[in-house]
């Protein structure tokens, strides 16, 4: 696709409330071997559902089309939702969602912003196109309800605006749909309108939940220019039961990393089903077709190994998280399943605690002759008395992946604290206690 057209739109819906859209600078009129390249190579991924007029596993599928653009020269720009949030999409949904208040609505967009930093990922590439990131409450905060009625609602058919599939789904829905939601597929299609005008936007790109809305925005634009623009759709990551991936469905799987630590990031990808990992390479990594070939052969050769599930998961950490990010993972993974001294060794106080979430930290001094049974009191991991102390006796102890069934036993600097400062315990299977150690 030649670099002359004006840009293209790609929307993103994140996790939260607010919108992010990008922008490509994209030509749908260029030679048909260049026209052919980039699109049939997102069809043959699996990346791209639907196209009009001829032509989201969650965000990080459509952020990851958008970066396919501008590795192909084409300026992306991302638009975060800051007006909108407080309306909410109501496509994919069968509820109202709950309205944002202002803090939440700033904090948000700060974390969006703050999730969203791999835009900055450059796949390898010569001619990469520009980023821009905006939010459209720079264009909705001056105007009246009024105005933009006056100005923008005159353009759309009750009809039309009906018939959308996510607003047939909520009028037959027990709750039914409020005017607010109703209205915006109006915002949403004024955005690209908006962004068609100021920059150029030729393509818009969203989730297969989307299509109505991005629909409404190329009618908008052909309607008050005649221009002609476009909408791709990207396939809704869903999990192995048909669900889509999202907050509200409590199954998310977050870019940020407060929310969803690198570990489990890795681990998430790591743990596909066999079926799925095939087409999860083509969709969120940039290897070439050839290469994802590659990979699905030395799988079936030694399915034990995992080949395909290790290069997805650290591909796509890496994307996301950094080269820092995968490292981190790698770490933690060694020090939980393959019992790895040194790994656990190597750890931060920020990684333990993103490793072992719900297990307790402590910060205590060590002082001399402190034995196991003072170190499992001070984690608070057994109760007082002699029980406690039966328990250690019973073999149900370990500290740093070692047995330790002598509760007299003092602690061993190399052994029972590691060089970090550090004592994991492990109670039975899955209860962890984390010690951080001070001399005095």
């Amino acid at each position: 696709m030649a670099a002359s057209i004006a840009r293209s739109c790609c929307r993103v819906h994140s996790h939260v409330v607010f919108r992010i859209t990008t922008y490509l600078k994209a030509s749908l009129h260029c030679s048909p071997s260049r026209r052919s390249g980039l699109l049939s190579s997102l069809y043959n991924r699996g990346l791209l559902k639907e196209s009009f007029p001829a032509l989201h596993a969650g965000n990080l599928l459509a952020i990851i089309g958008l970066l396919h653009f501008r590795a192909a020269g084409h300026d992306i720009i991302a638009l975060l939702g800051g007006a909108t949030a407080q309306i909410g999409d109501p496509s994919g949904r069968s509820a109202e969602r709950e309205r944002l208040s202002p803090h939440r609505e700033i904090a948000t967009a700060h974390s969006l912003r703050t999730s969203s930093s791999f835009l900055h990922f450059c796949p390898d590439s010569s001619r990469l196109g520009r980023l821009a990131v905006l939010n459209n409450r720079s264009w909705y905060k001056d105007w009246s309800v009024l105005e933009f009625f006056s100005e923008v609602g005159r353009s759309f058919r009750m009809g039309t605006m009906l018939s959308r599939h996510s607003v047939q789904a909520r009028l037959k829905g027990a709750e039914g749909m409020s005017f607010t939601e109703f209205s915006y597929q109006i915002f949403q299609a004024f955005d690209f309108y908006r962004l068609h005008q100021l920059h150029g936007c030729r393509i818009q790109l969203g989730g297969t939940d989307q299509l109505g809305n991005i629909m409404s925005g190329h009618e908008l634009i052909h309607r008050k220019t005649g221009e002609e623009v476009y909408g791709l759709t990207v396939p809704l990551v869903t999990t192995s039961m048909g669900d889509k991936l999202g907050k509200t469905a409590g199954n998310a799987v977050w870019l940020n990393r407060d929310k969803t630590s690198p570990f489990e990031f890795y681990q998430y990808f790591l743990r596909l089903p066999d079926n799925s990992v095939e087409r999860y390479l083509k969709l969120f990594t940039f290897l070439s077709l050839a290469e994802v070939e590659k990979v699905m052969e030395q799988q079936k050769q030694d399915p034990g190994k995992r080949i395909a599930h290790k290069r997805l998961a650290a591909e796509v950490t890496e994307l996301v998280h950094g080269k820092e990010g995968l490292e981190s993972a790698r770490r933690c993974t060694n020090a939980l399943y393959h019992s790895n001294i040194q790994a656990l060794e190597q750890m931060s106080d920020t990684e333990l605690q993103e490793l072992f979430r719900e297990a307790p930290f402590h910060e205590v001094f060590l002082d001399p002759g402190t034995t196991v049974l003072d170190a499992c009191r001070r984690a608070q991991a057994i109760p007082e008395g002699p029980r406690g102390y039966q328990m250690i006796k019973d073999g149900g102890f370990w500290i740093n992946h070692q047995r330790a069934a002598n509760p007299e036993q003092v602690l061993v600097l190399g052994q029972h604290i590691l060089s970090n400062g550090l004592s994991l315990i492990r109670v039975g299977k899955r209860n962890f206690y984390i010690l951080k150690w001070f001399s005095m």
